[in-house]
């Protein structure tokens, strides 16, 4: 497990590479402030309203190139997203739309927004917004991959905690693995997809929990965070919304002409919801604080029934 220094030193790696990148790029940064850290040390460029995302902690099989190529689609994305009206956090109009590499790091720039802190939204509030938004994304006109973020990920993560017991008991191990197989062939592309849930169509999505990712300010909601974007069903986004967010986004879809919810669909992306946070687990020698922080749907992992 990586240290608290060592995790420190990490943090302040990634602080310097923004704050250098930004004034390589003609940005005034004086007292650069650390927003949040996590997979990402979130920057202000303080007093410039710029905020630098550096992720720090990334899935053994994310290269170079796909992280690249990750972060331009969600710059296209939230770029595109802001021109259609919808109140999205965009890219900073202050630099080129590019991710940066600078120091090891490869960061992305945005616009600065004055958040309310500790703000709680309801299932239902937020599944109306996760509805106007698929309304918005279903015209996205740029290429996405269906369903990003579940292969390799899932499998390599099981793959790294085999010699990890004390991450995940050899038994659960056995149990994900066994998982991954139930669903793996009907997720593995576009067309198992259609085979296994016939009707079901697939479109422009999130891809992580939407709802978790509003920023609520003074002035209005946000949605942020499009690192996962990707063609997927909307089922992907409502994992564990819950039935009252589920019966708003019914209504709302509804009114805005979309298909409703799916309850086989749903069932199985909550499922694999919860194997994504199992394979997660692997990440923890990088980011000790998944341990506890897993710790509830972990548990809950174990209670539900097996899926196959």
């Amino acid at each position: 497990m990586i240290t608290d220094e060592q995790r420190a030193a990490r943090t302040a790696r990634a602080v310097a590479a923004a704050v250098a990148a930004g004034r390589d790029l003609g940005l005034t940064v004086i007292e650069p402030e650390v927003l949040y850290d996590v997979f990402s040390v979130i920057v202000r460029l303080a007093p410039s309203p710029v905020v630098v995302r550096v992720p720090t902690v990334l899935p053994r099989t994310t290269t170079l190139e796909t992280q690249l190529a990750d972060q331009r689609r969600e710059l296209a994305v939230a770029a595109w997203l802001g021109e259609q009206g919808l109140r999205v956090v965009k890219p900073s109009p202050l630099v080129p739309v590019e991710p940066v590499r600078r120091d090891g790091f490869a960061m992305t720039f945005w616009e600065y927004i004055e958040f309310i802190e500790d703000a709680n939204l309801s299932a239902e509030y937020s599944a109306k917004l996760i509805a106007k938004l698929h309304a918005a994304l279903r015209e996205y006109p740029g290429e996405l991959e269906f369903l990003n973020g579940l292969d390799p990920f899932i499998p390599d993560g099981l793959a790294r905690l085999e010699d990890r017991p004390d991450l995940l008991d050899p038994a659960d191990l056995v149990r994900a693995r066994r998982e991954w197989e139930v669903f793996r062939p009907m997720l593995e592309s576009e067309e198992a997809f259609a085979k296994a849930f016939p009707g079901v169509t697939v479109q422009p999505v999130h891809g992580d929990s939407p709802g978790y990712n509003l920023i609520v300010t003074t002035e209005g909601d946000l949605y942020a965070d499009f690192e996962l974007v990707h063609r997927g069903p909307i089922e992907r986004d409502l994992a564990f919304t819950g039935p009252e967010g589920i019966e708003a986004y019914n209504a709302a879809a509804g009114e805005l002409g979309l298909r409703e919810v799916d309850e086989r669909v749903l069932r199985t992306f909550e499922a694999v919801g919860l194997l994504q946070v199992v394979a997660c687990l692997s990440m923890a020698p990088e980011l000790p604080m998944l341990v506890d922080g897993l710790k509830p749907m972990i548990d809950q992992w174990r209670e539900t029934p097996f899926p196959g």
